[in-house]
């Protein structure tokens, strides 16, 4: 992250920009990251506080990936802008919160007055610990008829959640997210803290940043959703992560307009990347393609090299006395189900993976074949047709028409 002025009672992050120099350092605004458990709010808060209607349109009604938006705030001071990140608060979306937490400057920690403590939002906690946020409590629903707002801050006590009042410093906002009820109050909360860390960029720096999701555009073709870090991300200029690049062809901001250049602590969208950019990384600003692509062929080549390293050959040599005089023993055969996984963007695939690992079946064994982001297509059906075991598994993306075809005739389910 840009540079920050190291607080008492706080850990500046590891950051690989250099610290910008007096006479070129600008105040960036903050990036805040709102994180809990599922339901307690999270995107009617973000709603909210942009008055713009994001929660209708979730699968399930679920934050299936990470949305970064800029809102514009009145304050005593002056309009003041903030990049507001909604992450997950599902337990299968853990990953895509310690993303959200790592792009981030100041965290939110939201808690229902109904509902208590839960399970994710220890693991939200834990996220932000990690990433070393100042934080900012946020109990939220307080206009719910069985909201109790004490018993709430008593769990928070019993979670080490040690807030103002309760034998802690951590800072505490009792709100209702739904009609704005001690809203101004937490923006004010996270002023201060975001003042206190002293954030600012040097504009002349290289650009660098971090990629907080990616999906696939159907007219347009891979996109990206980037925080930038230090820098401006230019129009023309050329990115690269270590496993895809794109020119800066198209830039736009968090509503889809086009704009030239998008400074550090803003949302950016990059859309025409070579391959699926892995989401948590680092990307870098070049003058030419030919300088992003070779970053990226060469931090291909060291990523390969280095899973060489971890599995190392290994020969099995049977003892043939020990065959010659062991029992037969029946074999049982492991049953291997290939999957071919198609979802709406990387934060899902994410999900997915997290639920296929809580399988666990005797001798049954899930296989990947084949995942991407995007519809459904024709390859992924005749993929499926190459096994009868085959399963396509396919989250909030629709099957095109020549994959329909393949499926109808084949009786594929």
């Amino acid at each position: 992250m840009p540079t920050k002025t190291p607080q008492k009672n706080s850990q500046e992050k590891n950051t690989s920009v250099k610290p910008a120099s007096i006479a070129t350092k600008t105040r960036r605004q903050p990036v805040v990251v709102v994180m809990g458990h599922i339901d307690h709010g999270k995107s009617t808060l973000l709603d909210y506080i942009r008055k713009t209607n994001i929660v209708a349109g979730e699968a399930g009604g679920i934050t299936q990936s990470i949305g970064a938006y800029e809102a514009v705030i009145a304050h005593k001071d002056g309009e003041r802008r903030i990049t507001f990140i909604d992450t997950p608060g599902h337990e299968a979306f853990c990953d895509i919160r310690e993303r959200g937490a790592n792009a981030a400057d100041v965290a939110i920690l939201i808690v229902s007055a109904d509902d208590g403590v839960k399970p994710q939002t220890i693991e939200a906690l834990n996220c932000i610990k990690s990433a070393k946020l100042p934080y900012v409590v946020a109990i939220n629903k307080i206009d719910k008829p069985n909201a109790n707002i004490e018993h709430t801050k008593q769990t928070l006590a019993e979670n080490e959640i040690y807030i103002e009042g309760y034998g802690g410093d951590v800072p505490v906002a009792e709100i209702s997210a739904l009609n704005g009820t001690g809203v101004p109050d937490l923006l004010d909360m996270i002023y201060l803290l975001s003042d206190m860390e002293d954030l600012s960029f040097d504009p002349n720096a290289s650009t660098i940043g971090v990629v907080i999701e990616a999906d696939l555009d159907k007219k347009k073709g891979i996109a990206a959703t980037l925080i930038v870090d230090n820098g401006s991300l230019k129009k023309g200029s050329f990115i690269a992560t270590e496993t895809a690049f794109a020119p800066v062809r198209i830039l736009e901001n968090f509503k889809g307009e086009q704009e030239a250049e998008i400074s550090a602590g803003r949302p950016a969208r990059v859309v025409g990347w070579s391959d699926l950019p892995a989401v948590g990384s680092t990307f870098k600003t070049f003058d030419s393609k030919k300088e992003a692509e070779k970053y990226t062929a060469e931090e291909i080549l060291k990523m390969k090299a280095a899973e060489r390293k971890k599995t190392p050959a290994t020969t099995l040599v049977k003892d043939p006395i020990l065959d010659k005089n062991q029992e037969a023993v029946p074999e049982i055969k492991t049953v291997i189900i290939p999957l071919i996984i198609r979802a709406d963007s990387s934060g899902s695939l994410d999900g997915i993976h997290h639920e296929l690992n809580k399988i666990k079946i005797d001798h049954v064994e899930i296989k990947i074949v084949s995942e991407g982001i995007g519809e459904i297509n024709e390859k992924d059906a005749k993929t499926a047709l190459s096994d009868a075991n085959s399963a396509i598994v396919g989250f909030n993306v629709p099957t095109d028409t020549q994959a329909a075809g393949v499926i109808e005739r084949s009786g594929l389910n």
